[in-house]
């Protein structure tokens, strides 16, 4: 009984040593700090585009949402038009695909992007602009859709009309795709789309 009596008041001794007071009024602290700050310095970000190579906004998945970050695209063959819009596409999903440095995985970052996945032209009938990938849109992992479909909302030769209009290696017709805050919130979700 002593023995009991003893350990409770040694339990009661420790947890009222954490120096945290009470309070009868409720106390706004903001928010709990992040281990996953989903930034980088100037020096992880580089600001060097080799040799002729461009560089471009890509989305990767950060504490739950999307995070853009710039990646360094190759040297462009000089391709204009459907062959030039197609050309960036691929390298904009290879930039995606890509596995975050050391810096970037620090800060939290990953993709969703894997392969294998291939982006080519629409096929007759689909609208223009349109783009078809290796893998049904809606079978890809919804962070891995939304990666691609933000990252392309951003690019000029990518998006139309502020949508991207995806297909896949089947018959089924194209959707068009939109990135809105709620994607980039809640990559996880359905990416929402419009009528063609």
């Amino acid at each position: 009984m002593l023995a009991g009596a003893a350990a409770l008041a040694a339990v009661a001794a420790l947890t009222a040593g954490c120096g945290i007071r009470t309070t009868s009024v409720p106390v706004d602290a903001g928010g709990a700090p992040s281990r996953v700050p989903c930034s980088l310095s100037e020096a992880a970000t580089g600001s060097r585009t080799p040799d002729g190579g461009t560089t471009a906004r890509v989305y990767l998945v950060c504490a739950s949402g999307l995070e853009p970050v710039d990646r360094t695209l190759p040297p462009s063959d000089a391709a204009t038009g459907e062959a030039g819009r197609v050309a960036v596409a691929r390298a904009l999903v290879e930039a995606m695909r890509e596995r975050p440095s050391q810096d970037e995985r620090q800060a939290g970052f990953t993709t969703y992007v894997e392969e294998p996945l291939t982006v080519s032209a629409g096929r007759e009938g689909d609208p223009e602009g349109a783009l078809r990938l290796s893998r049904q849109p809606e079978d890809l992992p919804p962070a891995a859709l939304a990666q691609i479909v933000c990252t392309y909302a951003g690019a000029d030769a990518t998006s139309v009309g502020g949508t991207v209009v995806l297909g896949g290696p089947g018959k089924y017709p194209v959707r068009r795709y939109v990135c809105d805050e709620g994607v980039k919130e809640r990559p996880e979700s359905a990416v929402p789309t419009r009528s063609p």
